[in-house]
């Protein structure tokens, strides 16, 4: 009998130009390239983007680019929506190898397993202050997606800067509030188990929110409880809803607070409330900036 027909089959030209790109690649940086990756939660978003990991797709891309601000997201990434309920039939067009999650959206996983692999990182907890729990999930993606030494010096460079910034500030510790408006009498505060407040401590100053406070904020809260600690100067982290920034100016209870009569308050650039590294690095710079302003005021 003669031998049967030998089958062969061509590679098709996605293919092909995907090969030829990864060959001109170093081995590493070929295998992170070759990974699509989709990011829902936002602290994951800033994290590919600052290992040099330009996702194909993400969540909110409007929003986080109001208030999560840096890194920049490419235009060519794709708008999944909301990050609670993310498009999951434009997903499976962007088809991605891979998504990112955090904790938060781990109720996703049995939709978002139906397109990709999850990968998922824990960075907020009740009680417990986030930055290592930021630095581990920063070094944990860099190992998953091949970018392990991008990912080791984002974080020594991260914990350069913040030190460095430290040393700027006077060395007597300083008490802070930080806090976001909700309206025109509460506010939330940021406690030990936010980013915000692990970033004051390891800058050295002292944040003057001491109660417990449930995955980074207590709210709301009434203006009058920043009487509490007279000294302390108050750090407002923006946006602003538009009604409170108008009436802030003309709200008797706000000008009757020690910090605003003596002018030790400054309203910071938005940052991402529930950030990871990036945020942290951006929160250190708008509050040192800010901090120095005063005493220079």
């Amino acid at each position: 009998m003669p031998n049967p027909p030998v089958m062969i089959h061509l590679p098709n030209r996605r293919h092909v130009l995907a090969l030829a790109a990864a060959a001109l690649l170093p081995p590493v940086a070929a295998r992170a390239a070759a990974m699509r990756v989709a990011a829902i939660d936002w602290g994951m978003l800033e994290t590919l983007l600052a290992l040099g990991i330009e996702p194909v797709a993400a969540t909110e891309l409007i929003q986080f680019r109001k208030i999560a601000v840096e890194p920049a997201v490419p235009q060519s990434a794709t708008d999944l929506g909301l990050r609670g309920a993310p498009n999951y039939e434009l997903l499976r067009i962007v088809a991605p190898d891979l998504i990112v999650i955090s904790n938060f959206y781990e109720y996703q996983r049995p939709m978002l397993e139906r397109i990709a692999p999850v990968f998922a990182q824990t960075v907020y907890e009740a009680g417990v202050p986030p930055y290592a729990l930021a630095e581990a999930a920063t070094l944990a993606l860099g190992e998953k997606l091949g970018r392990q030494a991008e990912a080791k010096r984002y974080v020594d460079e991260t914990a350069v800067e913040i030190t460095q910034l430290g040393a700027t500030l006077p060395p007597s510790p300083a008490r802070v509030f930080v806090i976001s408006l909700g309206d025109s009498r509460h506010f939330r505060a940021f406690g030990r188990d936010s980013m915000f407040g692990d970033v004051l401590t390891r800058l050295g100053l002292v944040n003057a929110w001491t109660n417990e406070t449930s995955y980074s904020a207590a709210a709301p809260v009434g203006l009058e409880a920043l009487a509490r600690v007279p000294e302390a100067s108050i750090l407002i982290v923006s946006p602003l809803p538009a009604d409170v920034g108008r009436s802030l100016p003309t709200n008797a209870l706000w000008n009757a607070l020690p910090a605003v009569r003596q002018g030790r308050v400054a309203v910071l650039d938005p940052v991402n409330h529930f950030g990871c590294l990036p945020s942290a690095r951006r929160f250190a710079r708008l509050a040192t900036a800010a901090l120095a302003g005063q005493s220079h005021g």
